[in-house]
């Protein structure tokens, strides 16, 4: 896969998070950032305008080269990261977190009155 082909895939996915998680409107990344501006971190919209301006850059000019391609990079990955909702890691944390705490009180309740469950069973 060209630079190319791989900055239009992380521009769109950044595109699509937008439009999903702010509400976003608009054509383009810019226009995008821009609408939903306020709801952004400010350190995320400046570095979302950076990449905004390298793609800009890149489809203005015919035969393009990245020279700042790791800066693009790794802003694209910080903003995917951060524009992410966290909340699936989360919620599953809390949900294997109270099945252990179940399994270990039944464990302990299990053993604790073995002597008493034991005349009930039959084998």
């Amino acid at each position: 896969m060209s630079d190319i082909e791989h900055i239009v895939r992380r521009i769109h996915k950044l595109e699509a998070l937008l439009r999903k998680q702010y509400h976003a409107q608009g054509e383009g990344l810019e226009q995008l950032v821009d609408s939903c501006q306020e709801r952004l971190p400010n350190r995320i919209t400046d570095q979302l305008h950076f990449i905004a301006q390298v793609s800009q850059e890149l489809n203005q000019t015919p035969n393009a080269h990245l020279d700042k391609s790791d800066n693009f990079f790794l802003a694209c990955k910080e903003c995917e990261k951060e524009l992410t909702p966290r909340s699936g890691r989360f919620v599953w944390r809390i949900a294997l977190s109270l099945m252990t705490i179940m399994t270990l009180i039944a464990l302990a309740f299990y053993y604790a009155h073995w002597d008493l469950l034991n005349q009930h069973v039959r084998w």
